[in-house]
């Protein structure tokens, strides 16, 4: 793998900008945005990135800073879902406290944007109290963005509750977006005004790169992932304007600025910000050593996008023209499915066997393929196959003996009441992992595991969950037509 990015370079920048920020003001609310953790994609388009970059960079703070939680009631009402972990907004609530805890950043509270009275949200708030977690309410302001004069005032920002803090940096996050991370910086900015507290706002976010062009393959990659929330990358107007100078910013954010602007003026006086790029410190683009390995990775993860619309289109959690803008983007930086190598090598296995089929493609570029059988699953076969390969274990050599395999089988059928006794692939690698006490060869091909991260991988079908799990585990990027598992086909030329 080709590295794009330097990481030590990043972090060392990161965390100079936030500190600088932070010592304009005696208190700073930094507003963090995407994921605090595992930041798969800022890694597969800048190889070189850590995914837990951002937590790390907040962990170096934590003598200085404090978190606060925001949580929009209405997500808890309407239990909505983060998609990517599967768990309602409330539970992921609760699993950044305890991360937070566990890392040693101190929680100071959870605060409920747009409160109003109901059963679940109560009853949650309640809870988070038994857990010796503050809370407080923040409400629905009428008129908010646009009417600023309301907003600056006691009947506005004034009816929230003010949050007590005592560090120098207070880091807002959420479980999602529009949880009210910005509404509970800006509510904090008029009460510590009133409580004779100067303090200053700032928003962490990595993506869109303000200082690469707009049409840059890794601010399109951006794009692409956030192609369900409508996020459109646009020249930041108020940058260009006041300093003469090209910077990307994303359509949300640019269309806010006008009324926060406003906003910060009527709790300031004036603004301190002349632009949405302005308040963002945001180093990740002068980190970036090899524009080329950041060009293709990016290409690579449209692609990968593309593909993962497809899947969320076939299930229904897209709306119907996501699918239509990823191709958009790909015709505009001159991408195709095709490119992505595994795609057909998957296929054409599936075509030959007439079974479900998985495609790995190795570090140096061979492709290794595995189908579904009477007692592996595509993802299992492949995956140990691909172990094979990366241990220059003859492919007649067989690693796990049946001794091994039948007992799995007969608890899955017999015991769990399972219908589908083939070997998943989190179990055949348990299966190799026992194997390997007594098999030297299967020890050798654990060993390899670590070789995997990074690699491709396509299946002819929307796998199982426990199946992509593994995958996602080992680090590999997965792609899946979009296909039922349970359909047995054969592809259509």
């Amino acid at each position: 793998m080709d590295f794009a990015f330097n990481n030590d370079k990043y972090v060392e920048l990161q965390k100079e900008a936030i500190l600088k920020r932070a010592s304009a003001f005696h208190k700073l609310y930094l507003e963090v945005g995407g994921k605090l953790f595992d930041d798969y994609h800022a890694s597969r388009v800048l190889p070189g990135f850590n995914p837990n970059n951002k937590i790390n960079i907040l962990l170096s703070l934590k003598e200085k800073s404090e978190v606060v939680i925001a949580i929009n009631s209405n997500d808890i009402k309407n239990r909505k879902i983060r998609s990517d972990l599967g768990i309602t907004y409330d539970v992921e609530v609760e699993r950044l406290i305890r991360t937070f805890l566990e890392l040693g950043l101190d929680v100071n509270s959870v605060v409920f944007s747009f409160y109003e009275p109901n059963v679940e949200v109560d009853k949650f708030i309640r809870k988070l109290k038994r857990m010796k977690i503050q809370t407080y309410k923040h409400y629905k302001i009428a008129g908010y963005p646009q009417d600023a004069s309301l907003i600056v005032s006691d009947n506005g920002l004034g009816k929230n509750e003010y949050i007590s803090t005592t560090k120098d940096i207070v880091i807002v996050t959420a479980p999602g977006p529009g949880s009210g991370k910005m509404a509970t910086c800006l509510s904090q900015l008029y009460h510590d005004q009133k409580h004779g507290i100067i303090s200053g706002y700032a928003k962490y976010e990595t993506f869109p790169v303000w200082n690469l062009p707009l049409n840059h393959p890794v601010n399109i990659a951006y794009e692409a992932a956030t192609i369900d929330l409508n996020d459109v990358n646009m020249i930041d107007p108020y940058h260009l304007e006041h300093y003469g100078k090209m910077a990307v910013n994303y359509n949300r954010d640019i269309d806010a600025f006008p009324l926060l602007r406003g906003i910060l003026a009527g709790i300031y006086g004036e603004s301190p910000y002349n632009s949405p790029t302005d308040m963002g410190v945001n180093m990740i683009g002068f980190a970036i050593t090899n524009e080329e390995a950041a060009v293709r990775a990016s290409k690579a993860e449209i692609i990968r996008r593309y593909y993962q619309a497809l899947k969320n289109n076939y299930l229904g959690r897209f709306e119907d023209n996501t699918v239509g803008k990823e191709e958009l983007l790909m015709n505009q930086l001159g991408v195709n499915k095709s490119d992505r190598k595994v795609v057909a090598a998957c296929l054409k296995k599936q075509e030959q066997c007439g079974e479900h089929a998985v495609a790995i493609q190795l570090p140096n570029g061979k492709i290794i393929t595995g189908k579904r059988s009477e007692l592996f699953g595509a993802p299992a076969a492949a995956l140990l196959n691909a172990l094979k390969a990366l241990a220059k274990i003859d492919d007649s050599i067989p690693l796990i003996s049946k001794n091994v395999i039948e007992p799995i089988r007969n608890l899955k059928v017999n015991d769990l009441h399972n219908h589908n006794p083939r070997i998943h692939a989190e179990e055949i690698l348990i299966a190799l992992a026992i194997q390997a006490h007594t098999n030297p060869m299967a020890e050798i091909a654990i060993q390899q595991l670590k070789k995997l991260r990074g690699c491709q991988a396509h299946a002819s079908c929307i796998l199982q969950e426990a199946e992509a799990a593994t995958f996602q585990k080992l680090g590999i990027d997965l792609t899946e037509e979009p296909v039922s598992y349970a359909k047995k086909y054969i592809h259509q030329k």
